[in-house]
Protein backbone atom coordinates (compact mmCIF):
# COMPACT_ATOMS: atom_id res chain seq x y z
CA UNK A 1 0.00 0.00 0.00
CA UNK A 2 2.82 1.96 1.00
CA UNK A 3 4.59 1.29 -2.48
CA UNK A 4 1.81 2.39 -4.05
CA UNK A 5 1.27 5.62 -1.99
CA UNK A 6 4.64 6.72 -3.19
CA UNK A 7 4.19 6.12 -6.85
CA UNK A 8 1.24 7.75 -7.14
CA UNK A 9 3.00 10.79 -5.34
CA UNK A 10 5.87 10.36 -7.62
CA UNK A 11 3.57 10.77 -10.60
CA UNK A 12 2.18 13.80 -8.77
CA UNK A 13 5.06 15.14 -8.46
CA UNK A 14 6.15 15.13 -11.82
CA UNK A 15 2.82 16.21 -13.33
CA UNK A 16 2.82 19.08 -10.85
CA UNK A 17 6.68 19.68 -11.95
CA UNK A 18 6.05 19.49 -16.14
CA UNK A 19 3.25 22.01 -15.15
CA UNK A 20 5.77 24.34 -13.90
CA UNK A 21 8.38 23.97 -16.51
CA UNK A 22 5.36 25.14 -18.68
CA UNK A 23 4.75 27.99 -16.82
CA UNK A 24 8.44 29.31 -16.54
CA UNK A 25 9.17 28.75 -19.99
CA UNK A 26 6.26 30.40 -21.28
CA UNK A 27 7.58 33.37 -19.54
CA UNK A 28 10.93 33.44 -20.23
CA UNK A 29 11.34 32.15 -23.99
CA UNK A 30 8.44 34.25 -25.77
CA UNK A 31 10.64 37.66 -25.15
CA UNK A 32 13.62 36.17 -27.51
CA UNK A 33 10.98 36.18 -30.04
CA UNK A 34 9.55 39.37 -30.14
CA UNK A 35 11.24 40.92 -32.98
CA UNK A 36 10.20 37.69 -34.94
CA UNK A 37 6.89 38.34 -34.22
CA UNK A 38 6.97 41.83 -35.12
CA UNK A 39 8.16 41.30 -38.19
CA UNK A 40 6.13 38.62 -38.88
CA UNK A 41 2.62 39.72 -37.57
CA UNK A 42 3.66 42.94 -38.93
CA UNK A 43 3.05 44.36 -35.39
CA UNK A 44 4.08 47.17 -33.67
CA UNK A 45 6.18 48.20 -30.33
CA UNK A 46 2.94 48.29 -28.05
CA UNK A 47 1.61 45.01 -29.69
CA UNK A 48 4.87 43.23 -28.22
CA UNK A 49 4.11 45.03 -25.16
CA UNK A 50 0.77 43.60 -25.15
CA UNK A 51 1.31 40.23 -25.87
CA UNK A 52 3.82 40.34 -23.08
CA UNK A 53 1.60 41.90 -20.25
CA UNK A 54 -1.87 40.34 -21.21
CA UNK A 55 -0.61 36.87 -19.88
CA UNK A 56 0.80 38.51 -16.83
CA UNK A 57 -3.04 41.28 -16.10
CA UNK A 58 -4.24 37.63 -17.20
CA UNK A 59 -2.55 35.20 -14.49
CA UNK A 60 -3.29 38.26 -12.04
CA UNK A 61 -6.96 38.05 -12.15
CA UNK A 62 -7.52 34.26 -11.70
CA UNK A 63 -4.58 34.11 -8.98
CA UNK A 64 -6.57 34.26 -6.11
CA UNK A 65 -10.08 33.39 -7.26
CA UNK A 66 -8.83 29.81 -8.25
CA UNK A 67 -7.08 28.99 -5.05
CA UNK A 68 -10.54 29.43 -3.45
CA UNK A 69 -12.39 27.42 -6.49
CA UNK A 70 -9.91 24.88 -5.80
CA UNK A 71 -10.20 24.68 -2.33
CA UNK A 72 -14.26 24.23 -2.92
CA UNK A 73 -14.64 22.32 -5.75
CA UNK A 74 -11.65 20.03 -5.90
CA UNK A 75 -8.09 20.96 -6.45
CA UNK A 76 -7.35 18.19 -8.78
CA UNK A 77 -10.33 19.10 -10.49
CA UNK A 78 -9.38 22.91 -11.12
CA UNK A 79 -5.92 21.63 -12.02
CA UNK A 80 -7.20 19.91 -14.60
CA UNK A 81 -9.24 22.75 -16.06
CA UNK A 82 -6.17 24.72 -16.21
CA UNK A 83 -3.78 22.55 -17.61
CA UNK A 84 -6.38 21.91 -20.26
CA UNK A 85 -7.23 25.45 -20.52
CA UNK A 86 -3.44 26.27 -21.19
CA UNK A 87 -2.64 23.21 -23.42
CA UNK A 88 -5.93 24.41 -25.62
CA UNK A 89 -5.00 28.57 -25.78
CA UNK A 90 -1.22 27.44 -26.38
CA UNK A 91 -2.45 25.81 -29.17
CA UNK A 92 -4.52 29.27 -30.08
CA UNK A 93 -1.19 31.37 -29.82
CA UNK A 94 0.41 29.19 -32.23
CA UNK A 95 -2.08 29.97 -34.90
CA UNK A 96 -2.40 33.24 -34.22
CA UNK A 97 -2.32 35.01 -37.71
CA UNK A 98 -2.22 38.64 -36.51
CA UNK A 99 -1.17 40.41 -33.11
CA UNK A 100 -4.61 41.36 -31.59
CA UNK A 101 -5.49 37.63 -31.51
CA UNK A 102 -2.40 36.40 -30.29
CA UNK A 103 -2.63 39.15 -27.68
CA UNK A 104 -6.60 37.19 -27.09
CA UNK A 105 -4.76 33.92 -26.80
CA UNK A 106 -2.35 35.15 -24.10
CA UNK A 107 -4.76 36.57 -21.93
CA UNK A 108 -6.88 33.39 -22.24
CA UNK A 109 -3.67 31.65 -21.79
CA UNK A 110 -2.49 33.74 -19.05
CA UNK A 111 -5.88 32.45 -17.17
CA UNK A 112 -5.05 29.21 -17.79
CA UNK A 113 -1.62 30.02 -16.32
CA UNK A 114 -2.45 30.91 -12.91
CA UNK A 115 -5.06 28.66 -12.20
CA UNK A 116 -2.44 26.41 -13.00
CA UNK A 117 0.28 27.84 -11.23
CA UNK A 118 -2.23 28.17 -7.68
CA UNK A 119 -3.11 24.39 -8.43
CA UNK A 120 0.31 23.33 -8.02
CA UNK A 121 1.24 24.69 -4.85
CA UNK A 122 -2.14 23.18 -3.11
CA UNK A 123 -1.35 20.12 -5.27
CA UNK A 124 1.91 19.27 -3.64
CA UNK A 125 0.70 20.76 -0.15
CA UNK A 126 -1.76 17.68 -0.05
CA UNK A 127 0.22 14.75 -1.53
CA UNK A 128 3.21 15.61 0.59
CA UNK A 129 2.74 16.39 4.28
CA UNK A 130 5.28 14.96 6.22
CA UNK A 131 8.09 16.68 6.76
CA UNK A 132 10.97 15.37 4.87
CA UNK A 133 9.35 14.46 1.75
CA UNK A 134 7.26 17.93 1.46
CA UNK A 135 10.76 19.65 1.27
CA UNK A 136 12.19 17.09 -1.10
CA UNK A 137 9.25 17.68 -2.90
CA UNK A 138 8.75 21.41 -3.20
CA UNK A 139 12.76 21.74 -3.75
CA UNK A 140 11.80 19.54 -6.95
CA UNK A 141 9.31 21.97 -7.96
CA UNK A 142 11.26 25.18 -7.32
CA UNK A 143 14.39 23.95 -9.52
CA UNK A 144 12.12 22.68 -12.76
CA UNK A 145 10.34 25.87 -12.35
CA UNK A 146 13.86 27.90 -12.24
CA UNK A 147 14.80 25.44 -15.35
CA UNK A 148 11.95 26.48 -17.18
CA UNK A 149 12.60 30.06 -16.17
CA UNK A 150 16.77 30.56 -16.73
CA UNK A 151 16.87 28.08 -19.99
CA UNK A 152 13.34 29.86 -21.50
CA UNK A 153 15.40 32.13 -23.79
CA UNK A 154 17.82 29.76 -25.28
CA UNK A 155 15.16 27.50 -25.92
CA UNK A 156 12.84 30.21 -27.72
CA UNK A 157 16.08 31.03 -29.90
CA UNK A 158 16.40 27.60 -30.67
CA UNK A 159 12.99 26.81 -31.83
CA UNK A 160 12.80 30.34 -34.28
CA UNK A 161 16.36 28.84 -35.47
CA UNK A 162 15.74 25.29 -36.85
CA UNK A 163 11.31 25.76 -36.63
CA UNK A 164 8.72 28.62 -36.45
CA UNK A 165 7.83 31.03 -33.83
CA UNK A 166 4.98 28.71 -33.85
CA UNK A 167 6.27 26.07 -31.56
CA UNK A 168 7.25 28.21 -28.67
CA UNK A 169 3.29 28.19 -28.27
CA UNK A 170 2.03 24.45 -29.67
CA UNK A 171 5.12 22.72 -27.95
CA UNK A 172 3.02 23.39 -24.81
CA UNK A 173 -0.02 21.81 -26.26
CA UNK A 174 1.59 18.64 -26.30
CA UNK A 175 2.93 18.74 -22.99
CA UNK A 176 -0.17 19.62 -21.23
CA UNK A 177 -1.28 16.17 -23.18
CA UNK A 178 1.26 14.58 -21.09
CA UNK A 179 0.21 16.59 -18.14
CA UNK A 180 -2.91 15.83 -17.85
CA UNK A 181 -1.89 12.01 -18.25
CA UNK A 182 0.28 12.49 -15.09
CA UNK A 183 -2.48 14.48 -13.23
CA UNK A 184 -5.54 11.30 -13.37
CA UNK A 185 -2.67 8.91 -13.21
CA UNK A 186 -1.23 10.32 -9.55
CA UNK A 187 -3.17 12.79 -8.41
CA UNK A 188 -5.19 13.13 -5.50
CA UNK A 189 -8.61 15.06 -5.13
CA UNK A 190 -8.70 17.35 -2.41
CA UNK A 191 -11.12 19.71 -0.96
CA UNK A 192 -11.19 22.39 2.25
CA UNK A 193 -14.51 21.51 3.81
CA UNK A 194 -14.12 25.07 5.14
CA UNK A 195 -13.11 26.95 1.90
CA UNK A 196 -14.38 30.83 1.65
CA UNK A 197 -16.72 32.50 -0.27
CA UNK A 198 -15.00 33.76 -3.79
CA UNK A 199 -14.45 37.46 -3.28
CA UNK A 200 -15.53 38.51 -6.89
CA UNK A 201 -15.76 41.92 -6.18
CA UNK A 202 -12.19 42.04 -5.22
CA UNK A 203 -11.03 40.68 -8.22
CA UNK A 204 -12.94 42.76 -10.25
CA UNK A 205 -12.11 46.36 -9.59
CA UNK A 206 -8.41 44.95 -8.59
CA UNK A 207 -7.90 43.85 -12.17
CA UNK A 208 -10.08 47.06 -13.76
CA UNK A 209 -7.19 48.88 -11.52
CA UNK A 210 -4.34 47.26 -12.95
CA UNK A 211 -5.58 46.79 -16.48
CA UNK A 212 -6.04 50.28 -16.41
CA UNK A 213 -3.36 51.65 -15.39
CA UNK A 214 -1.03 49.68 -17.35
CA UNK A 215 -3.63 50.22 -20.49
CA UNK A 216 -2.98 54.36 -19.41
CA UNK A 217 0.84 54.36 -19.69
CA UNK A 218 1.21 52.30 -22.86
CA UNK A 219 -1.17 54.14 -24.62
CA UNK A 220 -1.44 57.00 -23.64
CA UNK A 221 1.62 58.79 -25.63
CA UNK A 222 -1.15 57.69 -28.56
CA UNK A 223 -4.13 59.11 -26.64
CA UNK A 224 -2.06 62.32 -25.34
CA UNK A 225 -2.15 62.11 -21.89
CA UNK A 226 -4.23 65.18 -20.85
CA UNK A 227 -6.40 63.99 -23.35
CA UNK A 228 -10.19 63.18 -21.72
CA UNK A 229 -9.89 59.53 -22.21
CA UNK A 230 -6.61 59.17 -20.93
CA UNK A 231 -7.52 61.07 -17.83
CA UNK A 232 -11.00 59.50 -17.61
CA UNK A 233 -9.00 55.98 -17.97
CA UNK A 234 -6.60 57.40 -14.77
CA UNK A 235 -9.31 58.09 -12.86
CA UNK A 236 -11.53 54.65 -13.56
CA UNK A 237 -7.80 52.58 -12.58
CA UNK A 238 -7.71 55.30 -9.50
CA UNK A 239 -11.54 54.90 -8.31
CA UNK A 240 -11.14 50.72 -8.76
CA UNK A 241 -8.24 50.86 -6.50
CA UNK A 242 -10.43 52.41 -4.17
CA UNK A 243 -13.07 50.48 -4.38
CA UNK A 244 -10.69 47.51 -3.95
CA UNK A 245 -9.53 48.75 -0.96
CA UNK A 246 -13.00 49.18 0.34
CA UNK A 247 -14.36 45.69 -0.93
CA UNK A 248 -11.49 43.98 1.15
CA UNK A 249 -12.08 46.21 4.50
CA UNK A 250 -15.97 44.80 4.17
CA UNK A 251 -15.85 41.66 3.21
CA UNK A 252 -16.08 38.67 5.10
CA UNK A 253 -13.77 36.47 2.97
CA UNK A 254 -11.41 38.95 1.64
CA UNK A 255 -8.60 37.90 -0.97
CA UNK A 256 -6.11 40.73 0.65
CA UNK A 257 -5.90 40.78 4.66
CA UNK A 258 -4.62 44.36 5.38
CA UNK A 259 -3.57 43.03 9.37
CA UNK A 260 -0.73 41.28 8.05
CA UNK A 261 0.88 44.30 6.52
CA UNK A 262 1.15 45.28 10.67
CA UNK A 263 3.81 42.49 10.30
CA UNK A 264 7.32 44.16 9.62
CA UNK A 265 9.17 41.02 8.26
CA UNK A 266 5.79 40.34 5.82
CA UNK A 267 5.76 44.10 4.74
CA UNK A 268 9.61 44.22 4.29
CA UNK A 269 9.65 40.73 2.44
CA UNK A 270 6.76 41.83 -0.22
CA UNK A 271 8.96 45.01 -1.07
CA UNK A 272 11.56 42.42 -2.57
CA UNK A 273 8.67 41.15 -4.62
CA UNK A 274 7.75 44.35 -5.68
CA UNK A 275 11.91 45.19 -6.44
CA UNK A 276 12.37 41.83 -8.36
CA UNK A 277 9.70 42.63 -10.61
CA UNK A 278 10.49 46.33 -10.85
CA UNK A 279 13.73 45.51 -12.70
CA UNK A 280 14.89 42.29 -13.39
CA UNK A 281 11.85 40.71 -14.66
CA UNK A 282 10.52 43.26 -17.17
CA UNK A 283 13.50 44.04 -18.24
CA UNK A 284 14.23 40.48 -19.28
CA UNK A 285 11.36 41.12 -22.06
CA UNK A 286 13.42 44.46 -23.37
CA UNK A 287 16.90 42.85 -23.34
CA UNK A 288 16.59 40.43 -26.16
CA UNK A 289 16.05 43.29 -28.31
CA UNK A 290 19.43 44.95 -27.11
CA UNK A 291 20.99 42.27 -28.03
CA UNK A 292 19.20 41.18 -31.30
CA UNK A 293 19.38 45.18 -32.46
CA UNK A 294 21.94 47.18 -30.59
CA UNK A 295 24.23 44.17 -30.94
CA UNK A 296 23.13 42.46 -34.26
CA UNK A 297 23.13 39.25 -32.62
CA UNK A 298 20.99 36.38 -33.95
CA UNK A 299 18.15 34.67 -32.06
CA UNK A 300 20.14 32.04 -31.07
CA UNK A 301 23.14 33.59 -30.09
CA UNK A 302 20.81 36.39 -27.89
CA UNK A 303 19.19 33.55 -25.64
CA UNK A 304 22.78 32.57 -25.01
CA UNK A 305 23.86 35.82 -23.97
CA UNK A 306 20.57 36.40 -21.42
CA UNK A 307 22.07 32.40 -19.72
CA UNK A 308 24.60 34.76 -17.88
CA UNK A 309 21.22 37.15 -16.80
CA UNK A 310 18.98 34.05 -15.27
CA UNK A 311 21.43 31.15 -14.71
CA UNK A 312 22.87 32.75 -11.45
CA UNK A 313 19.11 32.58 -10.33
CA UNK A 314 19.10 28.45 -10.12
CA UNK A 315 22.56 28.65 -8.71
CA UNK A 316 22.32 31.10 -5.92
CA UNK A 317 19.37 30.75 -4.15
CA UNK A 318 20.29 28.33 -1.65
CA UNK A 319 23.06 30.50 -0.69
CA UNK A 320 20.25 33.14 -0.19
CA UNK A 321 18.72 31.10 2.01
CA UNK A 322 21.77 30.35 4.28
CA UNK A 323 22.97 33.93 4.62
CA UNK A 324 19.03 34.62 5.12
CA UNK A 325 19.20 31.94 8.24
CA UNK A 326 22.49 33.25 9.55
CA UNK A 327 22.03 37.12 9.33
CA UNK A 328 18.45 37.56 8.91
CA UNK A 329 16.15 38.35 5.94
CA UNK A 330 15.69 41.99 7.32
CA UNK A 331 19.55 41.82 5.69
CA UNK A 332 19.69 39.75 2.76
CA UNK A 333 16.23 40.75 0.89
CA UNK A 334 18.20 44.51 0.88
CA UNK A 335 21.26 42.97 0.26
CA UNK A 336 19.91 41.14 -2.94
CA UNK A 337 17.65 44.24 -4.39
CA UNK A 338 20.74 46.30 -4.21
CA UNK A 339 22.97 43.42 -5.96
CA UNK A 340 20.28 43.80 -9.13
CA UNK A 341 20.69 47.41 -8.99
CA UNK A 342 24.34 47.36 -8.91
CA UNK A 343 23.88 44.89 -11.56
CA UNK A 344 21.75 47.41 -13.91
CA UNK A 345 24.55 49.78 -13.41
CA UNK A 346 27.02 47.74 -14.77
CA UNK A 347 24.65 46.98 -17.33
CA UNK A 348 24.42 50.53 -18.69
CA UNK A 349 28.00 51.17 -18.51
CA UNK A 350 28.57 47.71 -20.73
CA UNK A 351 26.32 49.01 -22.93
CA UNK A 352 28.02 52.55 -23.04
CA UNK A 353 31.50 51.13 -24.17
CA UNK A 354 32.82 51.63 -27.75
CA UNK A 355 32.18 48.46 -28.67
CA UNK A 356 29.61 46.96 -26.42
CA UNK A 357 29.17 43.07 -26.54
CA UNK A 358 27.59 40.50 -24.88
CA UNK A 359 30.89 40.07 -22.77
CA UNK A 360 30.30 44.23 -21.63
CA UNK A 361 27.30 42.90 -20.79
CA UNK A 362 28.11 40.33 -18.71
CA UNK A 363 29.59 41.08 -15.63
CA UNK A 364 25.79 43.28 -15.11
CA UNK A 365 23.87 40.22 -16.10
CA UNK A 366 25.56 37.82 -14.08
CA UNK A 367 25.36 40.59 -10.52
CA UNK A 368 21.78 41.21 -11.52
CA UNK A 369 21.05 37.47 -11.72
CA UNK A 370 23.22 37.00 -8.63
CA UNK A 371 21.06 39.64 -7.04
CA UNK A 372 17.65 37.92 -7.75
CA UNK A 373 19.21 34.54 -6.73
CA UNK A 374 19.76 35.85 -3.19
CA UNK A 375 16.17 37.86 -2.81
CA UNK A 376 13.66 35.31 -4.45
CA UNK A 377 13.66 32.52 -2.13
CA UNK A 378 13.94 34.27 0.83
CA UNK A 379 11.13 36.71 0.17
CA UNK A 380 8.80 33.51 -0.90
CA UNK A 381 10.03 32.14 2.93
CA UNK A 382 9.77 35.67 4.69
CA UNK A 383 6.48 36.03 3.67
CA UNK A 384 4.71 32.93 4.20
CA UNK A 385 6.44 32.17 7.44
CA UNK A 386 5.94 35.51 8.99
CA UNK A 387 2.33 34.96 9.33
CA UNK A 388 0.76 32.03 11.10
CA UNK A 389 0.38 28.66 9.21
CA UNK A 390 -3.53 28.83 8.98
CA UNK A 391 -2.75 32.40 6.72
CA UNK A 392 0.06 31.01 4.44
CA UNK A 393 -1.96 30.49 1.43
CA UNK A 394 -3.26 33.60 1.82
CA UNK A 395 -0.13 35.32 2.20
CA UNK A 396 1.17 33.39 -0.57
CA UNK A 397 -1.46 34.90 -3.06
CA UNK A 398 -0.87 38.47 -2.08
CA UNK A 399 3.23 37.64 -2.74
CA UNK A 400 2.45 36.26 -5.95
CA UNK A 401 -0.36 39.07 -6.91
CA UNK A 402 2.46 41.60 -6.13
CA UNK A 403 4.85 40.18 -7.99
CA UNK A 404 2.51 40.32 -11.12
CA UNK A 405 1.05 43.54 -10.83
CA UNK A 406 4.12 44.86 -10.36
CA UNK A 407 5.55 42.87 -13.51
CA UNK A 408 2.83 44.37 -15.61
CA UNK A 409 3.25 48.08 -14.49
CA UNK A 410 6.86 47.72 -15.08
CA UNK A 411 6.54 46.22 -18.38
CA UNK A 412 4.49 49.14 -19.45
CA UNK A 413 7.13 51.72 -18.07
CA UNK A 414 9.93 50.50 -19.27
CA UNK A 415 8.38 50.51 -22.40
CA UNK A 416 7.28 53.94 -22.16
CA UNK A 417 11.24 54.82 -20.55
CA UNK A 418 12.69 53.07 -23.98
CA UNK A 419 10.30 54.71 -26.47
CA UNK A 420 10.57 58.44 -24.47
CA UNK A 421 14.33 57.89 -24.64
CA UNK A 422 14.49 57.15 -28.07
CA UNK A 423 12.08 59.87 -29.10
CA UNK A 424 14.48 62.65 -26.78
CA UNK A 425 17.59 61.53 -28.73
CA UNK A 426 16.05 61.45 -32.18
CA UNK A 427 14.81 65.32 -31.82
CA UNK A 428 18.24 66.43 -30.39
CA UNK A 429 20.30 64.48 -32.95
CA UNK A 430 18.49 64.40 -36.42
CA UNK A 431 19.55 67.70 -38.48
CA UNK A 432 15.70 68.06 -39.69
CA UNK A 433 12.70 67.92 -37.58
CA UNK A 434 10.38 65.47 -38.87
CA UNK A 435 6.30 65.40 -38.46
CA UNK A 436 5.79 64.72 -34.32
CA UNK A 437 3.42 61.76 -35.31
CA UNK A 438 6.04 60.03 -37.53
CA UNK A 439 8.97 60.59 -35.28
CA UNK A 440 7.00 58.75 -32.51
CA UNK A 441 6.84 56.30 -35.02
CA UNK A 442 10.02 56.30 -35.93
CA UNK A 443 11.01 56.09 -32.17
CA UNK A 444 8.08 52.34 -31.94
CA UNK A 445 10.26 51.25 -34.74
CA UNK A 446 13.90 51.66 -33.45
CA UNK A 447 12.76 50.83 -29.55
CA UNK A 448 11.18 47.66 -30.74
CA UNK A 449 14.44 47.07 -32.94
CA UNK A 450 12.58 46.91 -36.81
CA UNK A 451 15.51 48.43 -38.49
CA UNK A 452 15.39 46.39 -41.55
CA UNK A 453 12.39 47.94 -42.90
CA UNK A 454 13.21 51.60 -41.12
CA UNK A 455 14.30 53.25 -44.51
CA UNK A 456 11.48 52.05 -46.41
CA UNK A 457 8.91 53.33 -43.86
CA UNK A 458 10.95 56.88 -43.68
CA UNK A 459 12.62 57.20 -46.84
CA UNK A 460 14.27 60.64 -45.53
CA UNK A 461 16.47 58.84 -43.20
CA UNK A 462 18.52 58.28 -46.17
CA UNK A 463 19.46 61.85 -46.20
CA UNK A 464 19.40 61.97 -42.91
CA UNK A 465 21.16 59.23 -41.45
CA UNK A 466 22.48 57.01 -44.00
CA UNK A 467 25.11 55.34 -42.00
CA UNK A 468 22.28 54.39 -39.34
CA UNK A 469 24.15 55.74 -36.67
CA UNK A 470 22.09 58.50 -34.97
CA UNK A 471 19.61 55.20 -35.44
CA UNK A 472 21.56 52.46 -33.17
CA UNK A 473 22.99 55.61 -30.90
CA UNK A 474 19.45 56.39 -30.09
CA UNK A 475 18.70 52.80 -29.30
CA UNK A 476 21.44 52.47 -27.02
CA UNK A 477 20.85 55.40 -25.37
CA UNK A 478 17.54 54.67 -24.42
CA UNK A 479 18.04 51.66 -23.27
CA UNK A 480 20.55 53.05 -20.82
CA UNK A 481 17.63 55.11 -19.54
CA UNK A 482 15.94 52.21 -18.85
CA UNK A 483 18.82 50.59 -17.45
CA UNK A 484 19.40 53.20 -14.82
CA UNK A 485 15.62 53.67 -13.93
CA UNK A 486 15.33 49.79 -13.37
CA UNK A 487 18.77 50.39 -11.15
CA UNK A 488 17.54 53.05 -8.82
CA UNK A 489 13.73 51.99 -8.73
CA UNK A 490 15.20 48.98 -6.69
CA UNK A 491 17.63 50.61 -4.44
CA UNK A 492 14.80 52.91 -3.33
CA UNK A 493 12.55 49.88 -2.88
CA UNK A 494 16.06 48.43 -1.20
CA UNK A 495 16.39 51.18 1.28
CA UNK A 496 12.47 51.29 1.94
CA UNK A 497 12.45 47.29 2.60
CA UNK A 498 15.64 47.78 5.27
CA UNK A 499 13.78 50.53 7.02
CA UNK A 500 10.97 48.32 7.28
CA UNK A 501 12.85 45.21 8.85
CA UNK A 502 14.52 47.49 10.77
CA UNK A 503 17.23 44.69 11.83
CA UNK A 504 19.09 46.18 14.19
CA UNK A 505 15.60 46.34 16.31
CA UNK A 506 14.70 42.84 15.92
CA UNK A 507 14.38 41.47 19.28
CA UNK A 508 12.40 44.60 20.36
CA UNK A 509 9.81 43.95 17.48
CA UNK A 510 9.88 40.28 17.75
CA UNK A 511 7.20 40.45 20.40
CA UNK A 512 5.20 43.16 18.54
CA UNK A 513 5.15 40.67 15.07
CA UNK A 514 4.19 37.49 17.14
CA UNK A 515 1.26 39.71 19.10
CA UNK A 516 0.35 40.67 15.02
CA UNK A 517 0.27 36.97 13.67
CA UNK A 518 -1.79 35.32 16.72
CA UNK A 519 -4.21 38.43 16.03
CA UNK A 520 -4.61 37.52 12.40
CA UNK A 521 -5.78 33.93 13.23
CA UNK A 522 -7.79 34.36 16.69
CA UNK A 523 -4.81 33.16 18.65
CA UNK A 524 -3.26 34.31 22.14
CA UNK A 525 -0.15 36.49 21.47
CA UNK A 526 1.97 33.84 22.95
CA UNK A 527 0.62 31.01 20.72
CA UNK A 528 -2.25 29.40 23.45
Amino acid sequence: MKLLSARKNTIALAAACLASLMFGLEISSVPVILPTLEKVLHGDFKGMQWIMNAYTIACTTVLMATGTLADRFGRRRIFVIGVSAFGLTSLLCGLAQSVPVLVISRFLQGMGGGAMLICQVAVLSHQFQEGKERVKAFGAWGIIFGIGLGFGPIIGGIIVAVSDWQWVFLIHALLSVVTLILIFSGVQESRDPHAGKLDTAGIVTLSLAVFGLAYFITQGPDLGFRSAASIGILVISAVSFLLFLLVEKRTSHPMFDFSVFKIRNFSGALLGSMGMNFSFWPFMIYLPIFFQSALGYSSVTAGLSLLGYTLPTLVVPPLGERLAHKYQPGVVIPAGMFTIGMGFILMKFGSTVDHPSGLSMLPGCLLAGVGLGLTNTTVTNTTTGSVPSTRAGMASGIDMSVRLITLAINIALMGFFLVDGTLSYLKSALPVSLDELRLRSLAEKIAAGSFVSLKQAFPELSSLDSSGTIVHAALVHSFGLVMLYGGIGVWILAAVSFVIFAPLKTNRSAPADRALRAAACGEHPCGH
